[in-house]
């Protein structure tokens, strides 16, 4: 069966037989097909909804999103990649000079702690000036790497998981491949809308997924309206494991409105990634003791800790401001912003009150890709970043200069045609 899936012969949301049917056909034991049933259960291809049956997932863990990705023609702009702009980065040498030559003068040795103490103060000051309630702190590579990691020290394979919709593709392919169902809760520009989570919640839903600012792919920022609209259903599901993703840190100027500390469980992890750059694997982790000392637990037994050369060398970038933040945040919503604006002009609508992208409703999303790339500019389908939220395409802002502006907007209102007067999520 996994095969038939991964080839294209078991189509995604196709209802499988019976147990004792298939097991009457293929002449074998009914516990035999029932435990293979629960092996491609547990491997994320297969999903059960009880008297309905079992049917193949309709998002396979085998269908990946980042293979939905458009190549960027010879002289063409990549708007689709995601990344920082390279200008805005800080240079990496002489922090790593500074950390390689601190771990020459003590080396780094099994059993010595395995997060930075000078990391952990700086990241502890700035969460507890954010409001982030007071926990323990380990280090992972990079907010996916901590985001499986708390998935797995909670949930079991068959759990449900609220994820943002639209939201980030990784994370969407992340949560089937390790066996457990999404149920979307639609996005607007202030965050996660409450009354979509409560539905997924009495749905069954055991983790919520939420990106407190700069979403993937929306841009949205969770206010304080919507942080108390939020933590309000979050009180009533006290059970629920709370992950919430600020990777944002650094690269936005609005303020953070953390709904940890209503839940039972709770996770809050800042990546160095966006403000410091994408190879410095390094994410900050927070949560309740418990979820914490698991996933430390589990890291021990697999990679051991995230290098401290790696930790030092970012800890000396924070330190130094080597970044200047508010000057890095206003030149992304400044791009933001004229983009928005120049769409708005146009009449087309747009979306991003924060971070690096602009997320763009479309009456047909792979038309406005192909017009868009035909006219030199590579963006990203929604569909890498959505469940069942309407068509949209993403635009990468980060290295648009002033004079972009207006032959992008040009391009993207001549690809839209109609431009669709609906709200996604």
């Amino acid at each position: 069966m996994e095969r038939a899936v991964g080839a294209g012969a078991l189509a995604p949301g196709q209802p499988l037989p019976p147990m004792r049917e298939l097991a009457t056909r293929l002449g074998v034991n009914p516990n035999t097909v029932a435990a293979a049933y629960r092996t491609l259960r547990e491997r994320g291809v297969i999903e059960t909804a009880g008297r309905r049956g079992s049917r193949v997932r309709a998002k396979p863990a085998t269908t990946g999103r980042e293979e939905l990705r458009v190549e960027v023609p010879a002289g063409g702009r990549d708007l689709a990649s995601g990344n920082p702009d390279p200008a805005l980065l800080p240079h990496l040498a002489p922090a790593l000079a500074t950390a390689a030559q601190e771990g020459d003068r003590r080396p780094v040795r099994y059993g010595d702690d395995p997060v930075d103490a000078d990391l952990a103060r700086l990241a502890r000051a700035e969460l507890d000036a954010d409001g982030v309630p007071e926990g323990p702190l380990t280090v992972t590579s990079g907010s996916l790497d901590a985001i499986e990691r708390v998935l797995s020290a909670h949930l079991r394979p068959g759990d449900a998981v609220a994820v943002e919709d639209p939201g980030w593709g990784s994370v969407l392919d992340l949560v089937p491949a390790l066996g457990l169902r999404t149920l979307p809760v639609g996005v607007d520009d202030d965050g996660p809308r409450a009354d979509d989570l409560r539905r997924a919640l009495e749905s069954g839903a055991r983790a919520f997924i939420v990106t407190d600012r700069a979403q993937n792919p929306t841009g949205a920022c969770v206010t304080a309206t919507r942080a108390r609209a939020v933590r309000a259903v979050l009180r009533d599901h006290p059970q629920t494991l709370l992950i919430e993703d600020d990777h944002g840190h650094g690269i936005v100027d609005l303020p953070l409105h953390p709904l940890a500390g209503v839940t039972r469980h709770w996770a809050v992890v800042r990546s160095a990634s966006k403000a410091y750059g994408p190879d410095l694997r390094v994410a900050v982790l927070t949560g309740d003791p418990v979820t914490v000392d698991r996933v430390r637990g589990r890291q021990r037994l697999g990679p051991g800790w995230v290098s401290l050369l790696l930790q030092r060398a970012v800890a000396r970038l924070w330190a130094e401001g080597a970044v200047d933040r508010v000057a890095v945040a206003r030149a992304y919503g400044a791009r933001r912003d004229a983009l928005v604006d120049a769409l708005a002009d146009r009449g087309v609508v747009a979306h991003g009150r924060s971070g690096m992208n602009v997320w763009v409703p479309v009456p047909d999303e792979t038309g406005a890709v192909a017009r868009l790339l035909q006219a030199g500019w590579a963006v990203a389908p929604g569909a890498r970043f959505r469940v069942g939220s309407p068509q949209a395409i993403r635009l990468t802002i980060s290295t648009l200069t002033e004079d972009d502006i207006a032959p992008l907007a040009d391009a993207v209102a001549a690809a839209v045609r109609p431009s669709p007067a609906r709200v996604y999520g």
